[in-house]
């Protein structure tokens, strides 16, 4: 077993924070961050931007769609359930303009300050979108009946450790 296996069976509330973690970075692991050392700076931010805005949304948009059905939202939780999507692609779209934005840097210009910088802009956005995401979910969550409460519990609990489907 490895030492993040080991980790995420014995701490349940990590587990619960990786899953968060995956959430609203869907669309930063779907990036492809890789194009920003391309030795074309302008063709990597052609084909990254590109990919950048086409990858992510529909992968936040499965993700949305696996939630909504995990979640078991009911016609009178559509309301406050759009808001927490809103916030996911929100969070989504502000991960991928980041990392278009990054293609456009040639790597011979940058330093390692530079790009310890860069990750920093993307903690940070990564930790805003998080606000902005729990502040929706809270407010879906407090309308959730018990049962649905301990689905979501479930959910978020699981939704960290799970292998990503590629079908």
């Amino acid at each position: 077993m490895s030492a993040l296996s080991y980790r995420l069976t014995i701490y349940p509330r990590a587990a619960r924070g990786i899953a968060m973690t995956a959430l609203l970075g869907a669309a930063f692991l779907a990036t492809p961050v890789t194009a920003a050392y391309a030795a074309d700076p302008a063709a990597a931010a052609q084909q990254g931007g590109a990919e950048a805005a086409n990858a992510p949304a529909e992968t936040v948009e499965q993700r949305i769609t696996n939630l909504h059905t995990e979640l078991k939202i009911t016609p009178a939780e559509e309301a406050k359930w759009n808001n927490v999507a809103q916030a996911m692609r929100e969070n989504a779209a502000a991960m991928s303009k980041l990392a278009a934005a990054r293609t456009l840097q040639a790597p011979s210009s940058m330093t390692a300050i530079d790009d310890l910088k860069g990750y920093e802009k993307y903690a940070q956005t990564h930790v805003d979108g998080l606000k902005n995401l729990i502040s929706s979910f809270e407010t879906l969550y407090a309308s959730f009946p018990d049962a649905q409460k301990k689905t979501a519990d479930q959910v978020f609990q699981t939704f960290g450790l799970r292998a990503p489907s590629h079908t």
